[in-house]
């Protein structure tokens, strides 16, 4: 089972951690700094529509995060999931944990490999 994030200034110490966009969210992730099992915490902003799409948004965001935290998780670290309008609850379920997945290998910095957009930004001079 999943420890979730309840009290404010945990989402307010996420939010000032690492982040990493997806088509289908955004991702927040913080390194508490102890052992203890990941936490995560799911929020969705009145951009996303109303109750019930809000609800619908972070029941599937839940149940992502249920099928690859476990898998993908850090011990002690703590993650947000953001849902964005429309895509959330309109993506398919399997693209969704793939975003996740995704998400998490960036903020872990596991990435396959950097753009050449994320460089220093000098020329070489001949």
């Amino acid at each position: 089972m999943i420890e979730v994030l309840s009290k404010r200034a945990e989402f307010l110490a996420a939010a000032r951690a690492r982040r990493q966009g997806t088509k289908s969210m955004m991702v927040q992730g913080r390194d508490r700094g102890d052992d203890a099992p990941p936490r995560v915490g799911f929020t969705c902003s009145k951009k996303v529509g109303n109750a019930v799409a809000r609800n619908r948004a972070k029941r599937r965001l839940r149940e992502a995060a249920r099928a690859v935290i476990a898998a993908h998780g850090r011990p002690g670290w703590d993650y947000v999931l953001i849902g964005r309008a429309e895509a959330t609850a309109a993506r398919p379920f399997e693209a969704l944990k793939a975003d996740l997945e995704y998400a998490l290998g960036k903020l872990h910095g596991q990435s396959s490999g950097q753009t050449s957009g994320q460089t220093s930004g000098q020329t070489s001079e001949t």
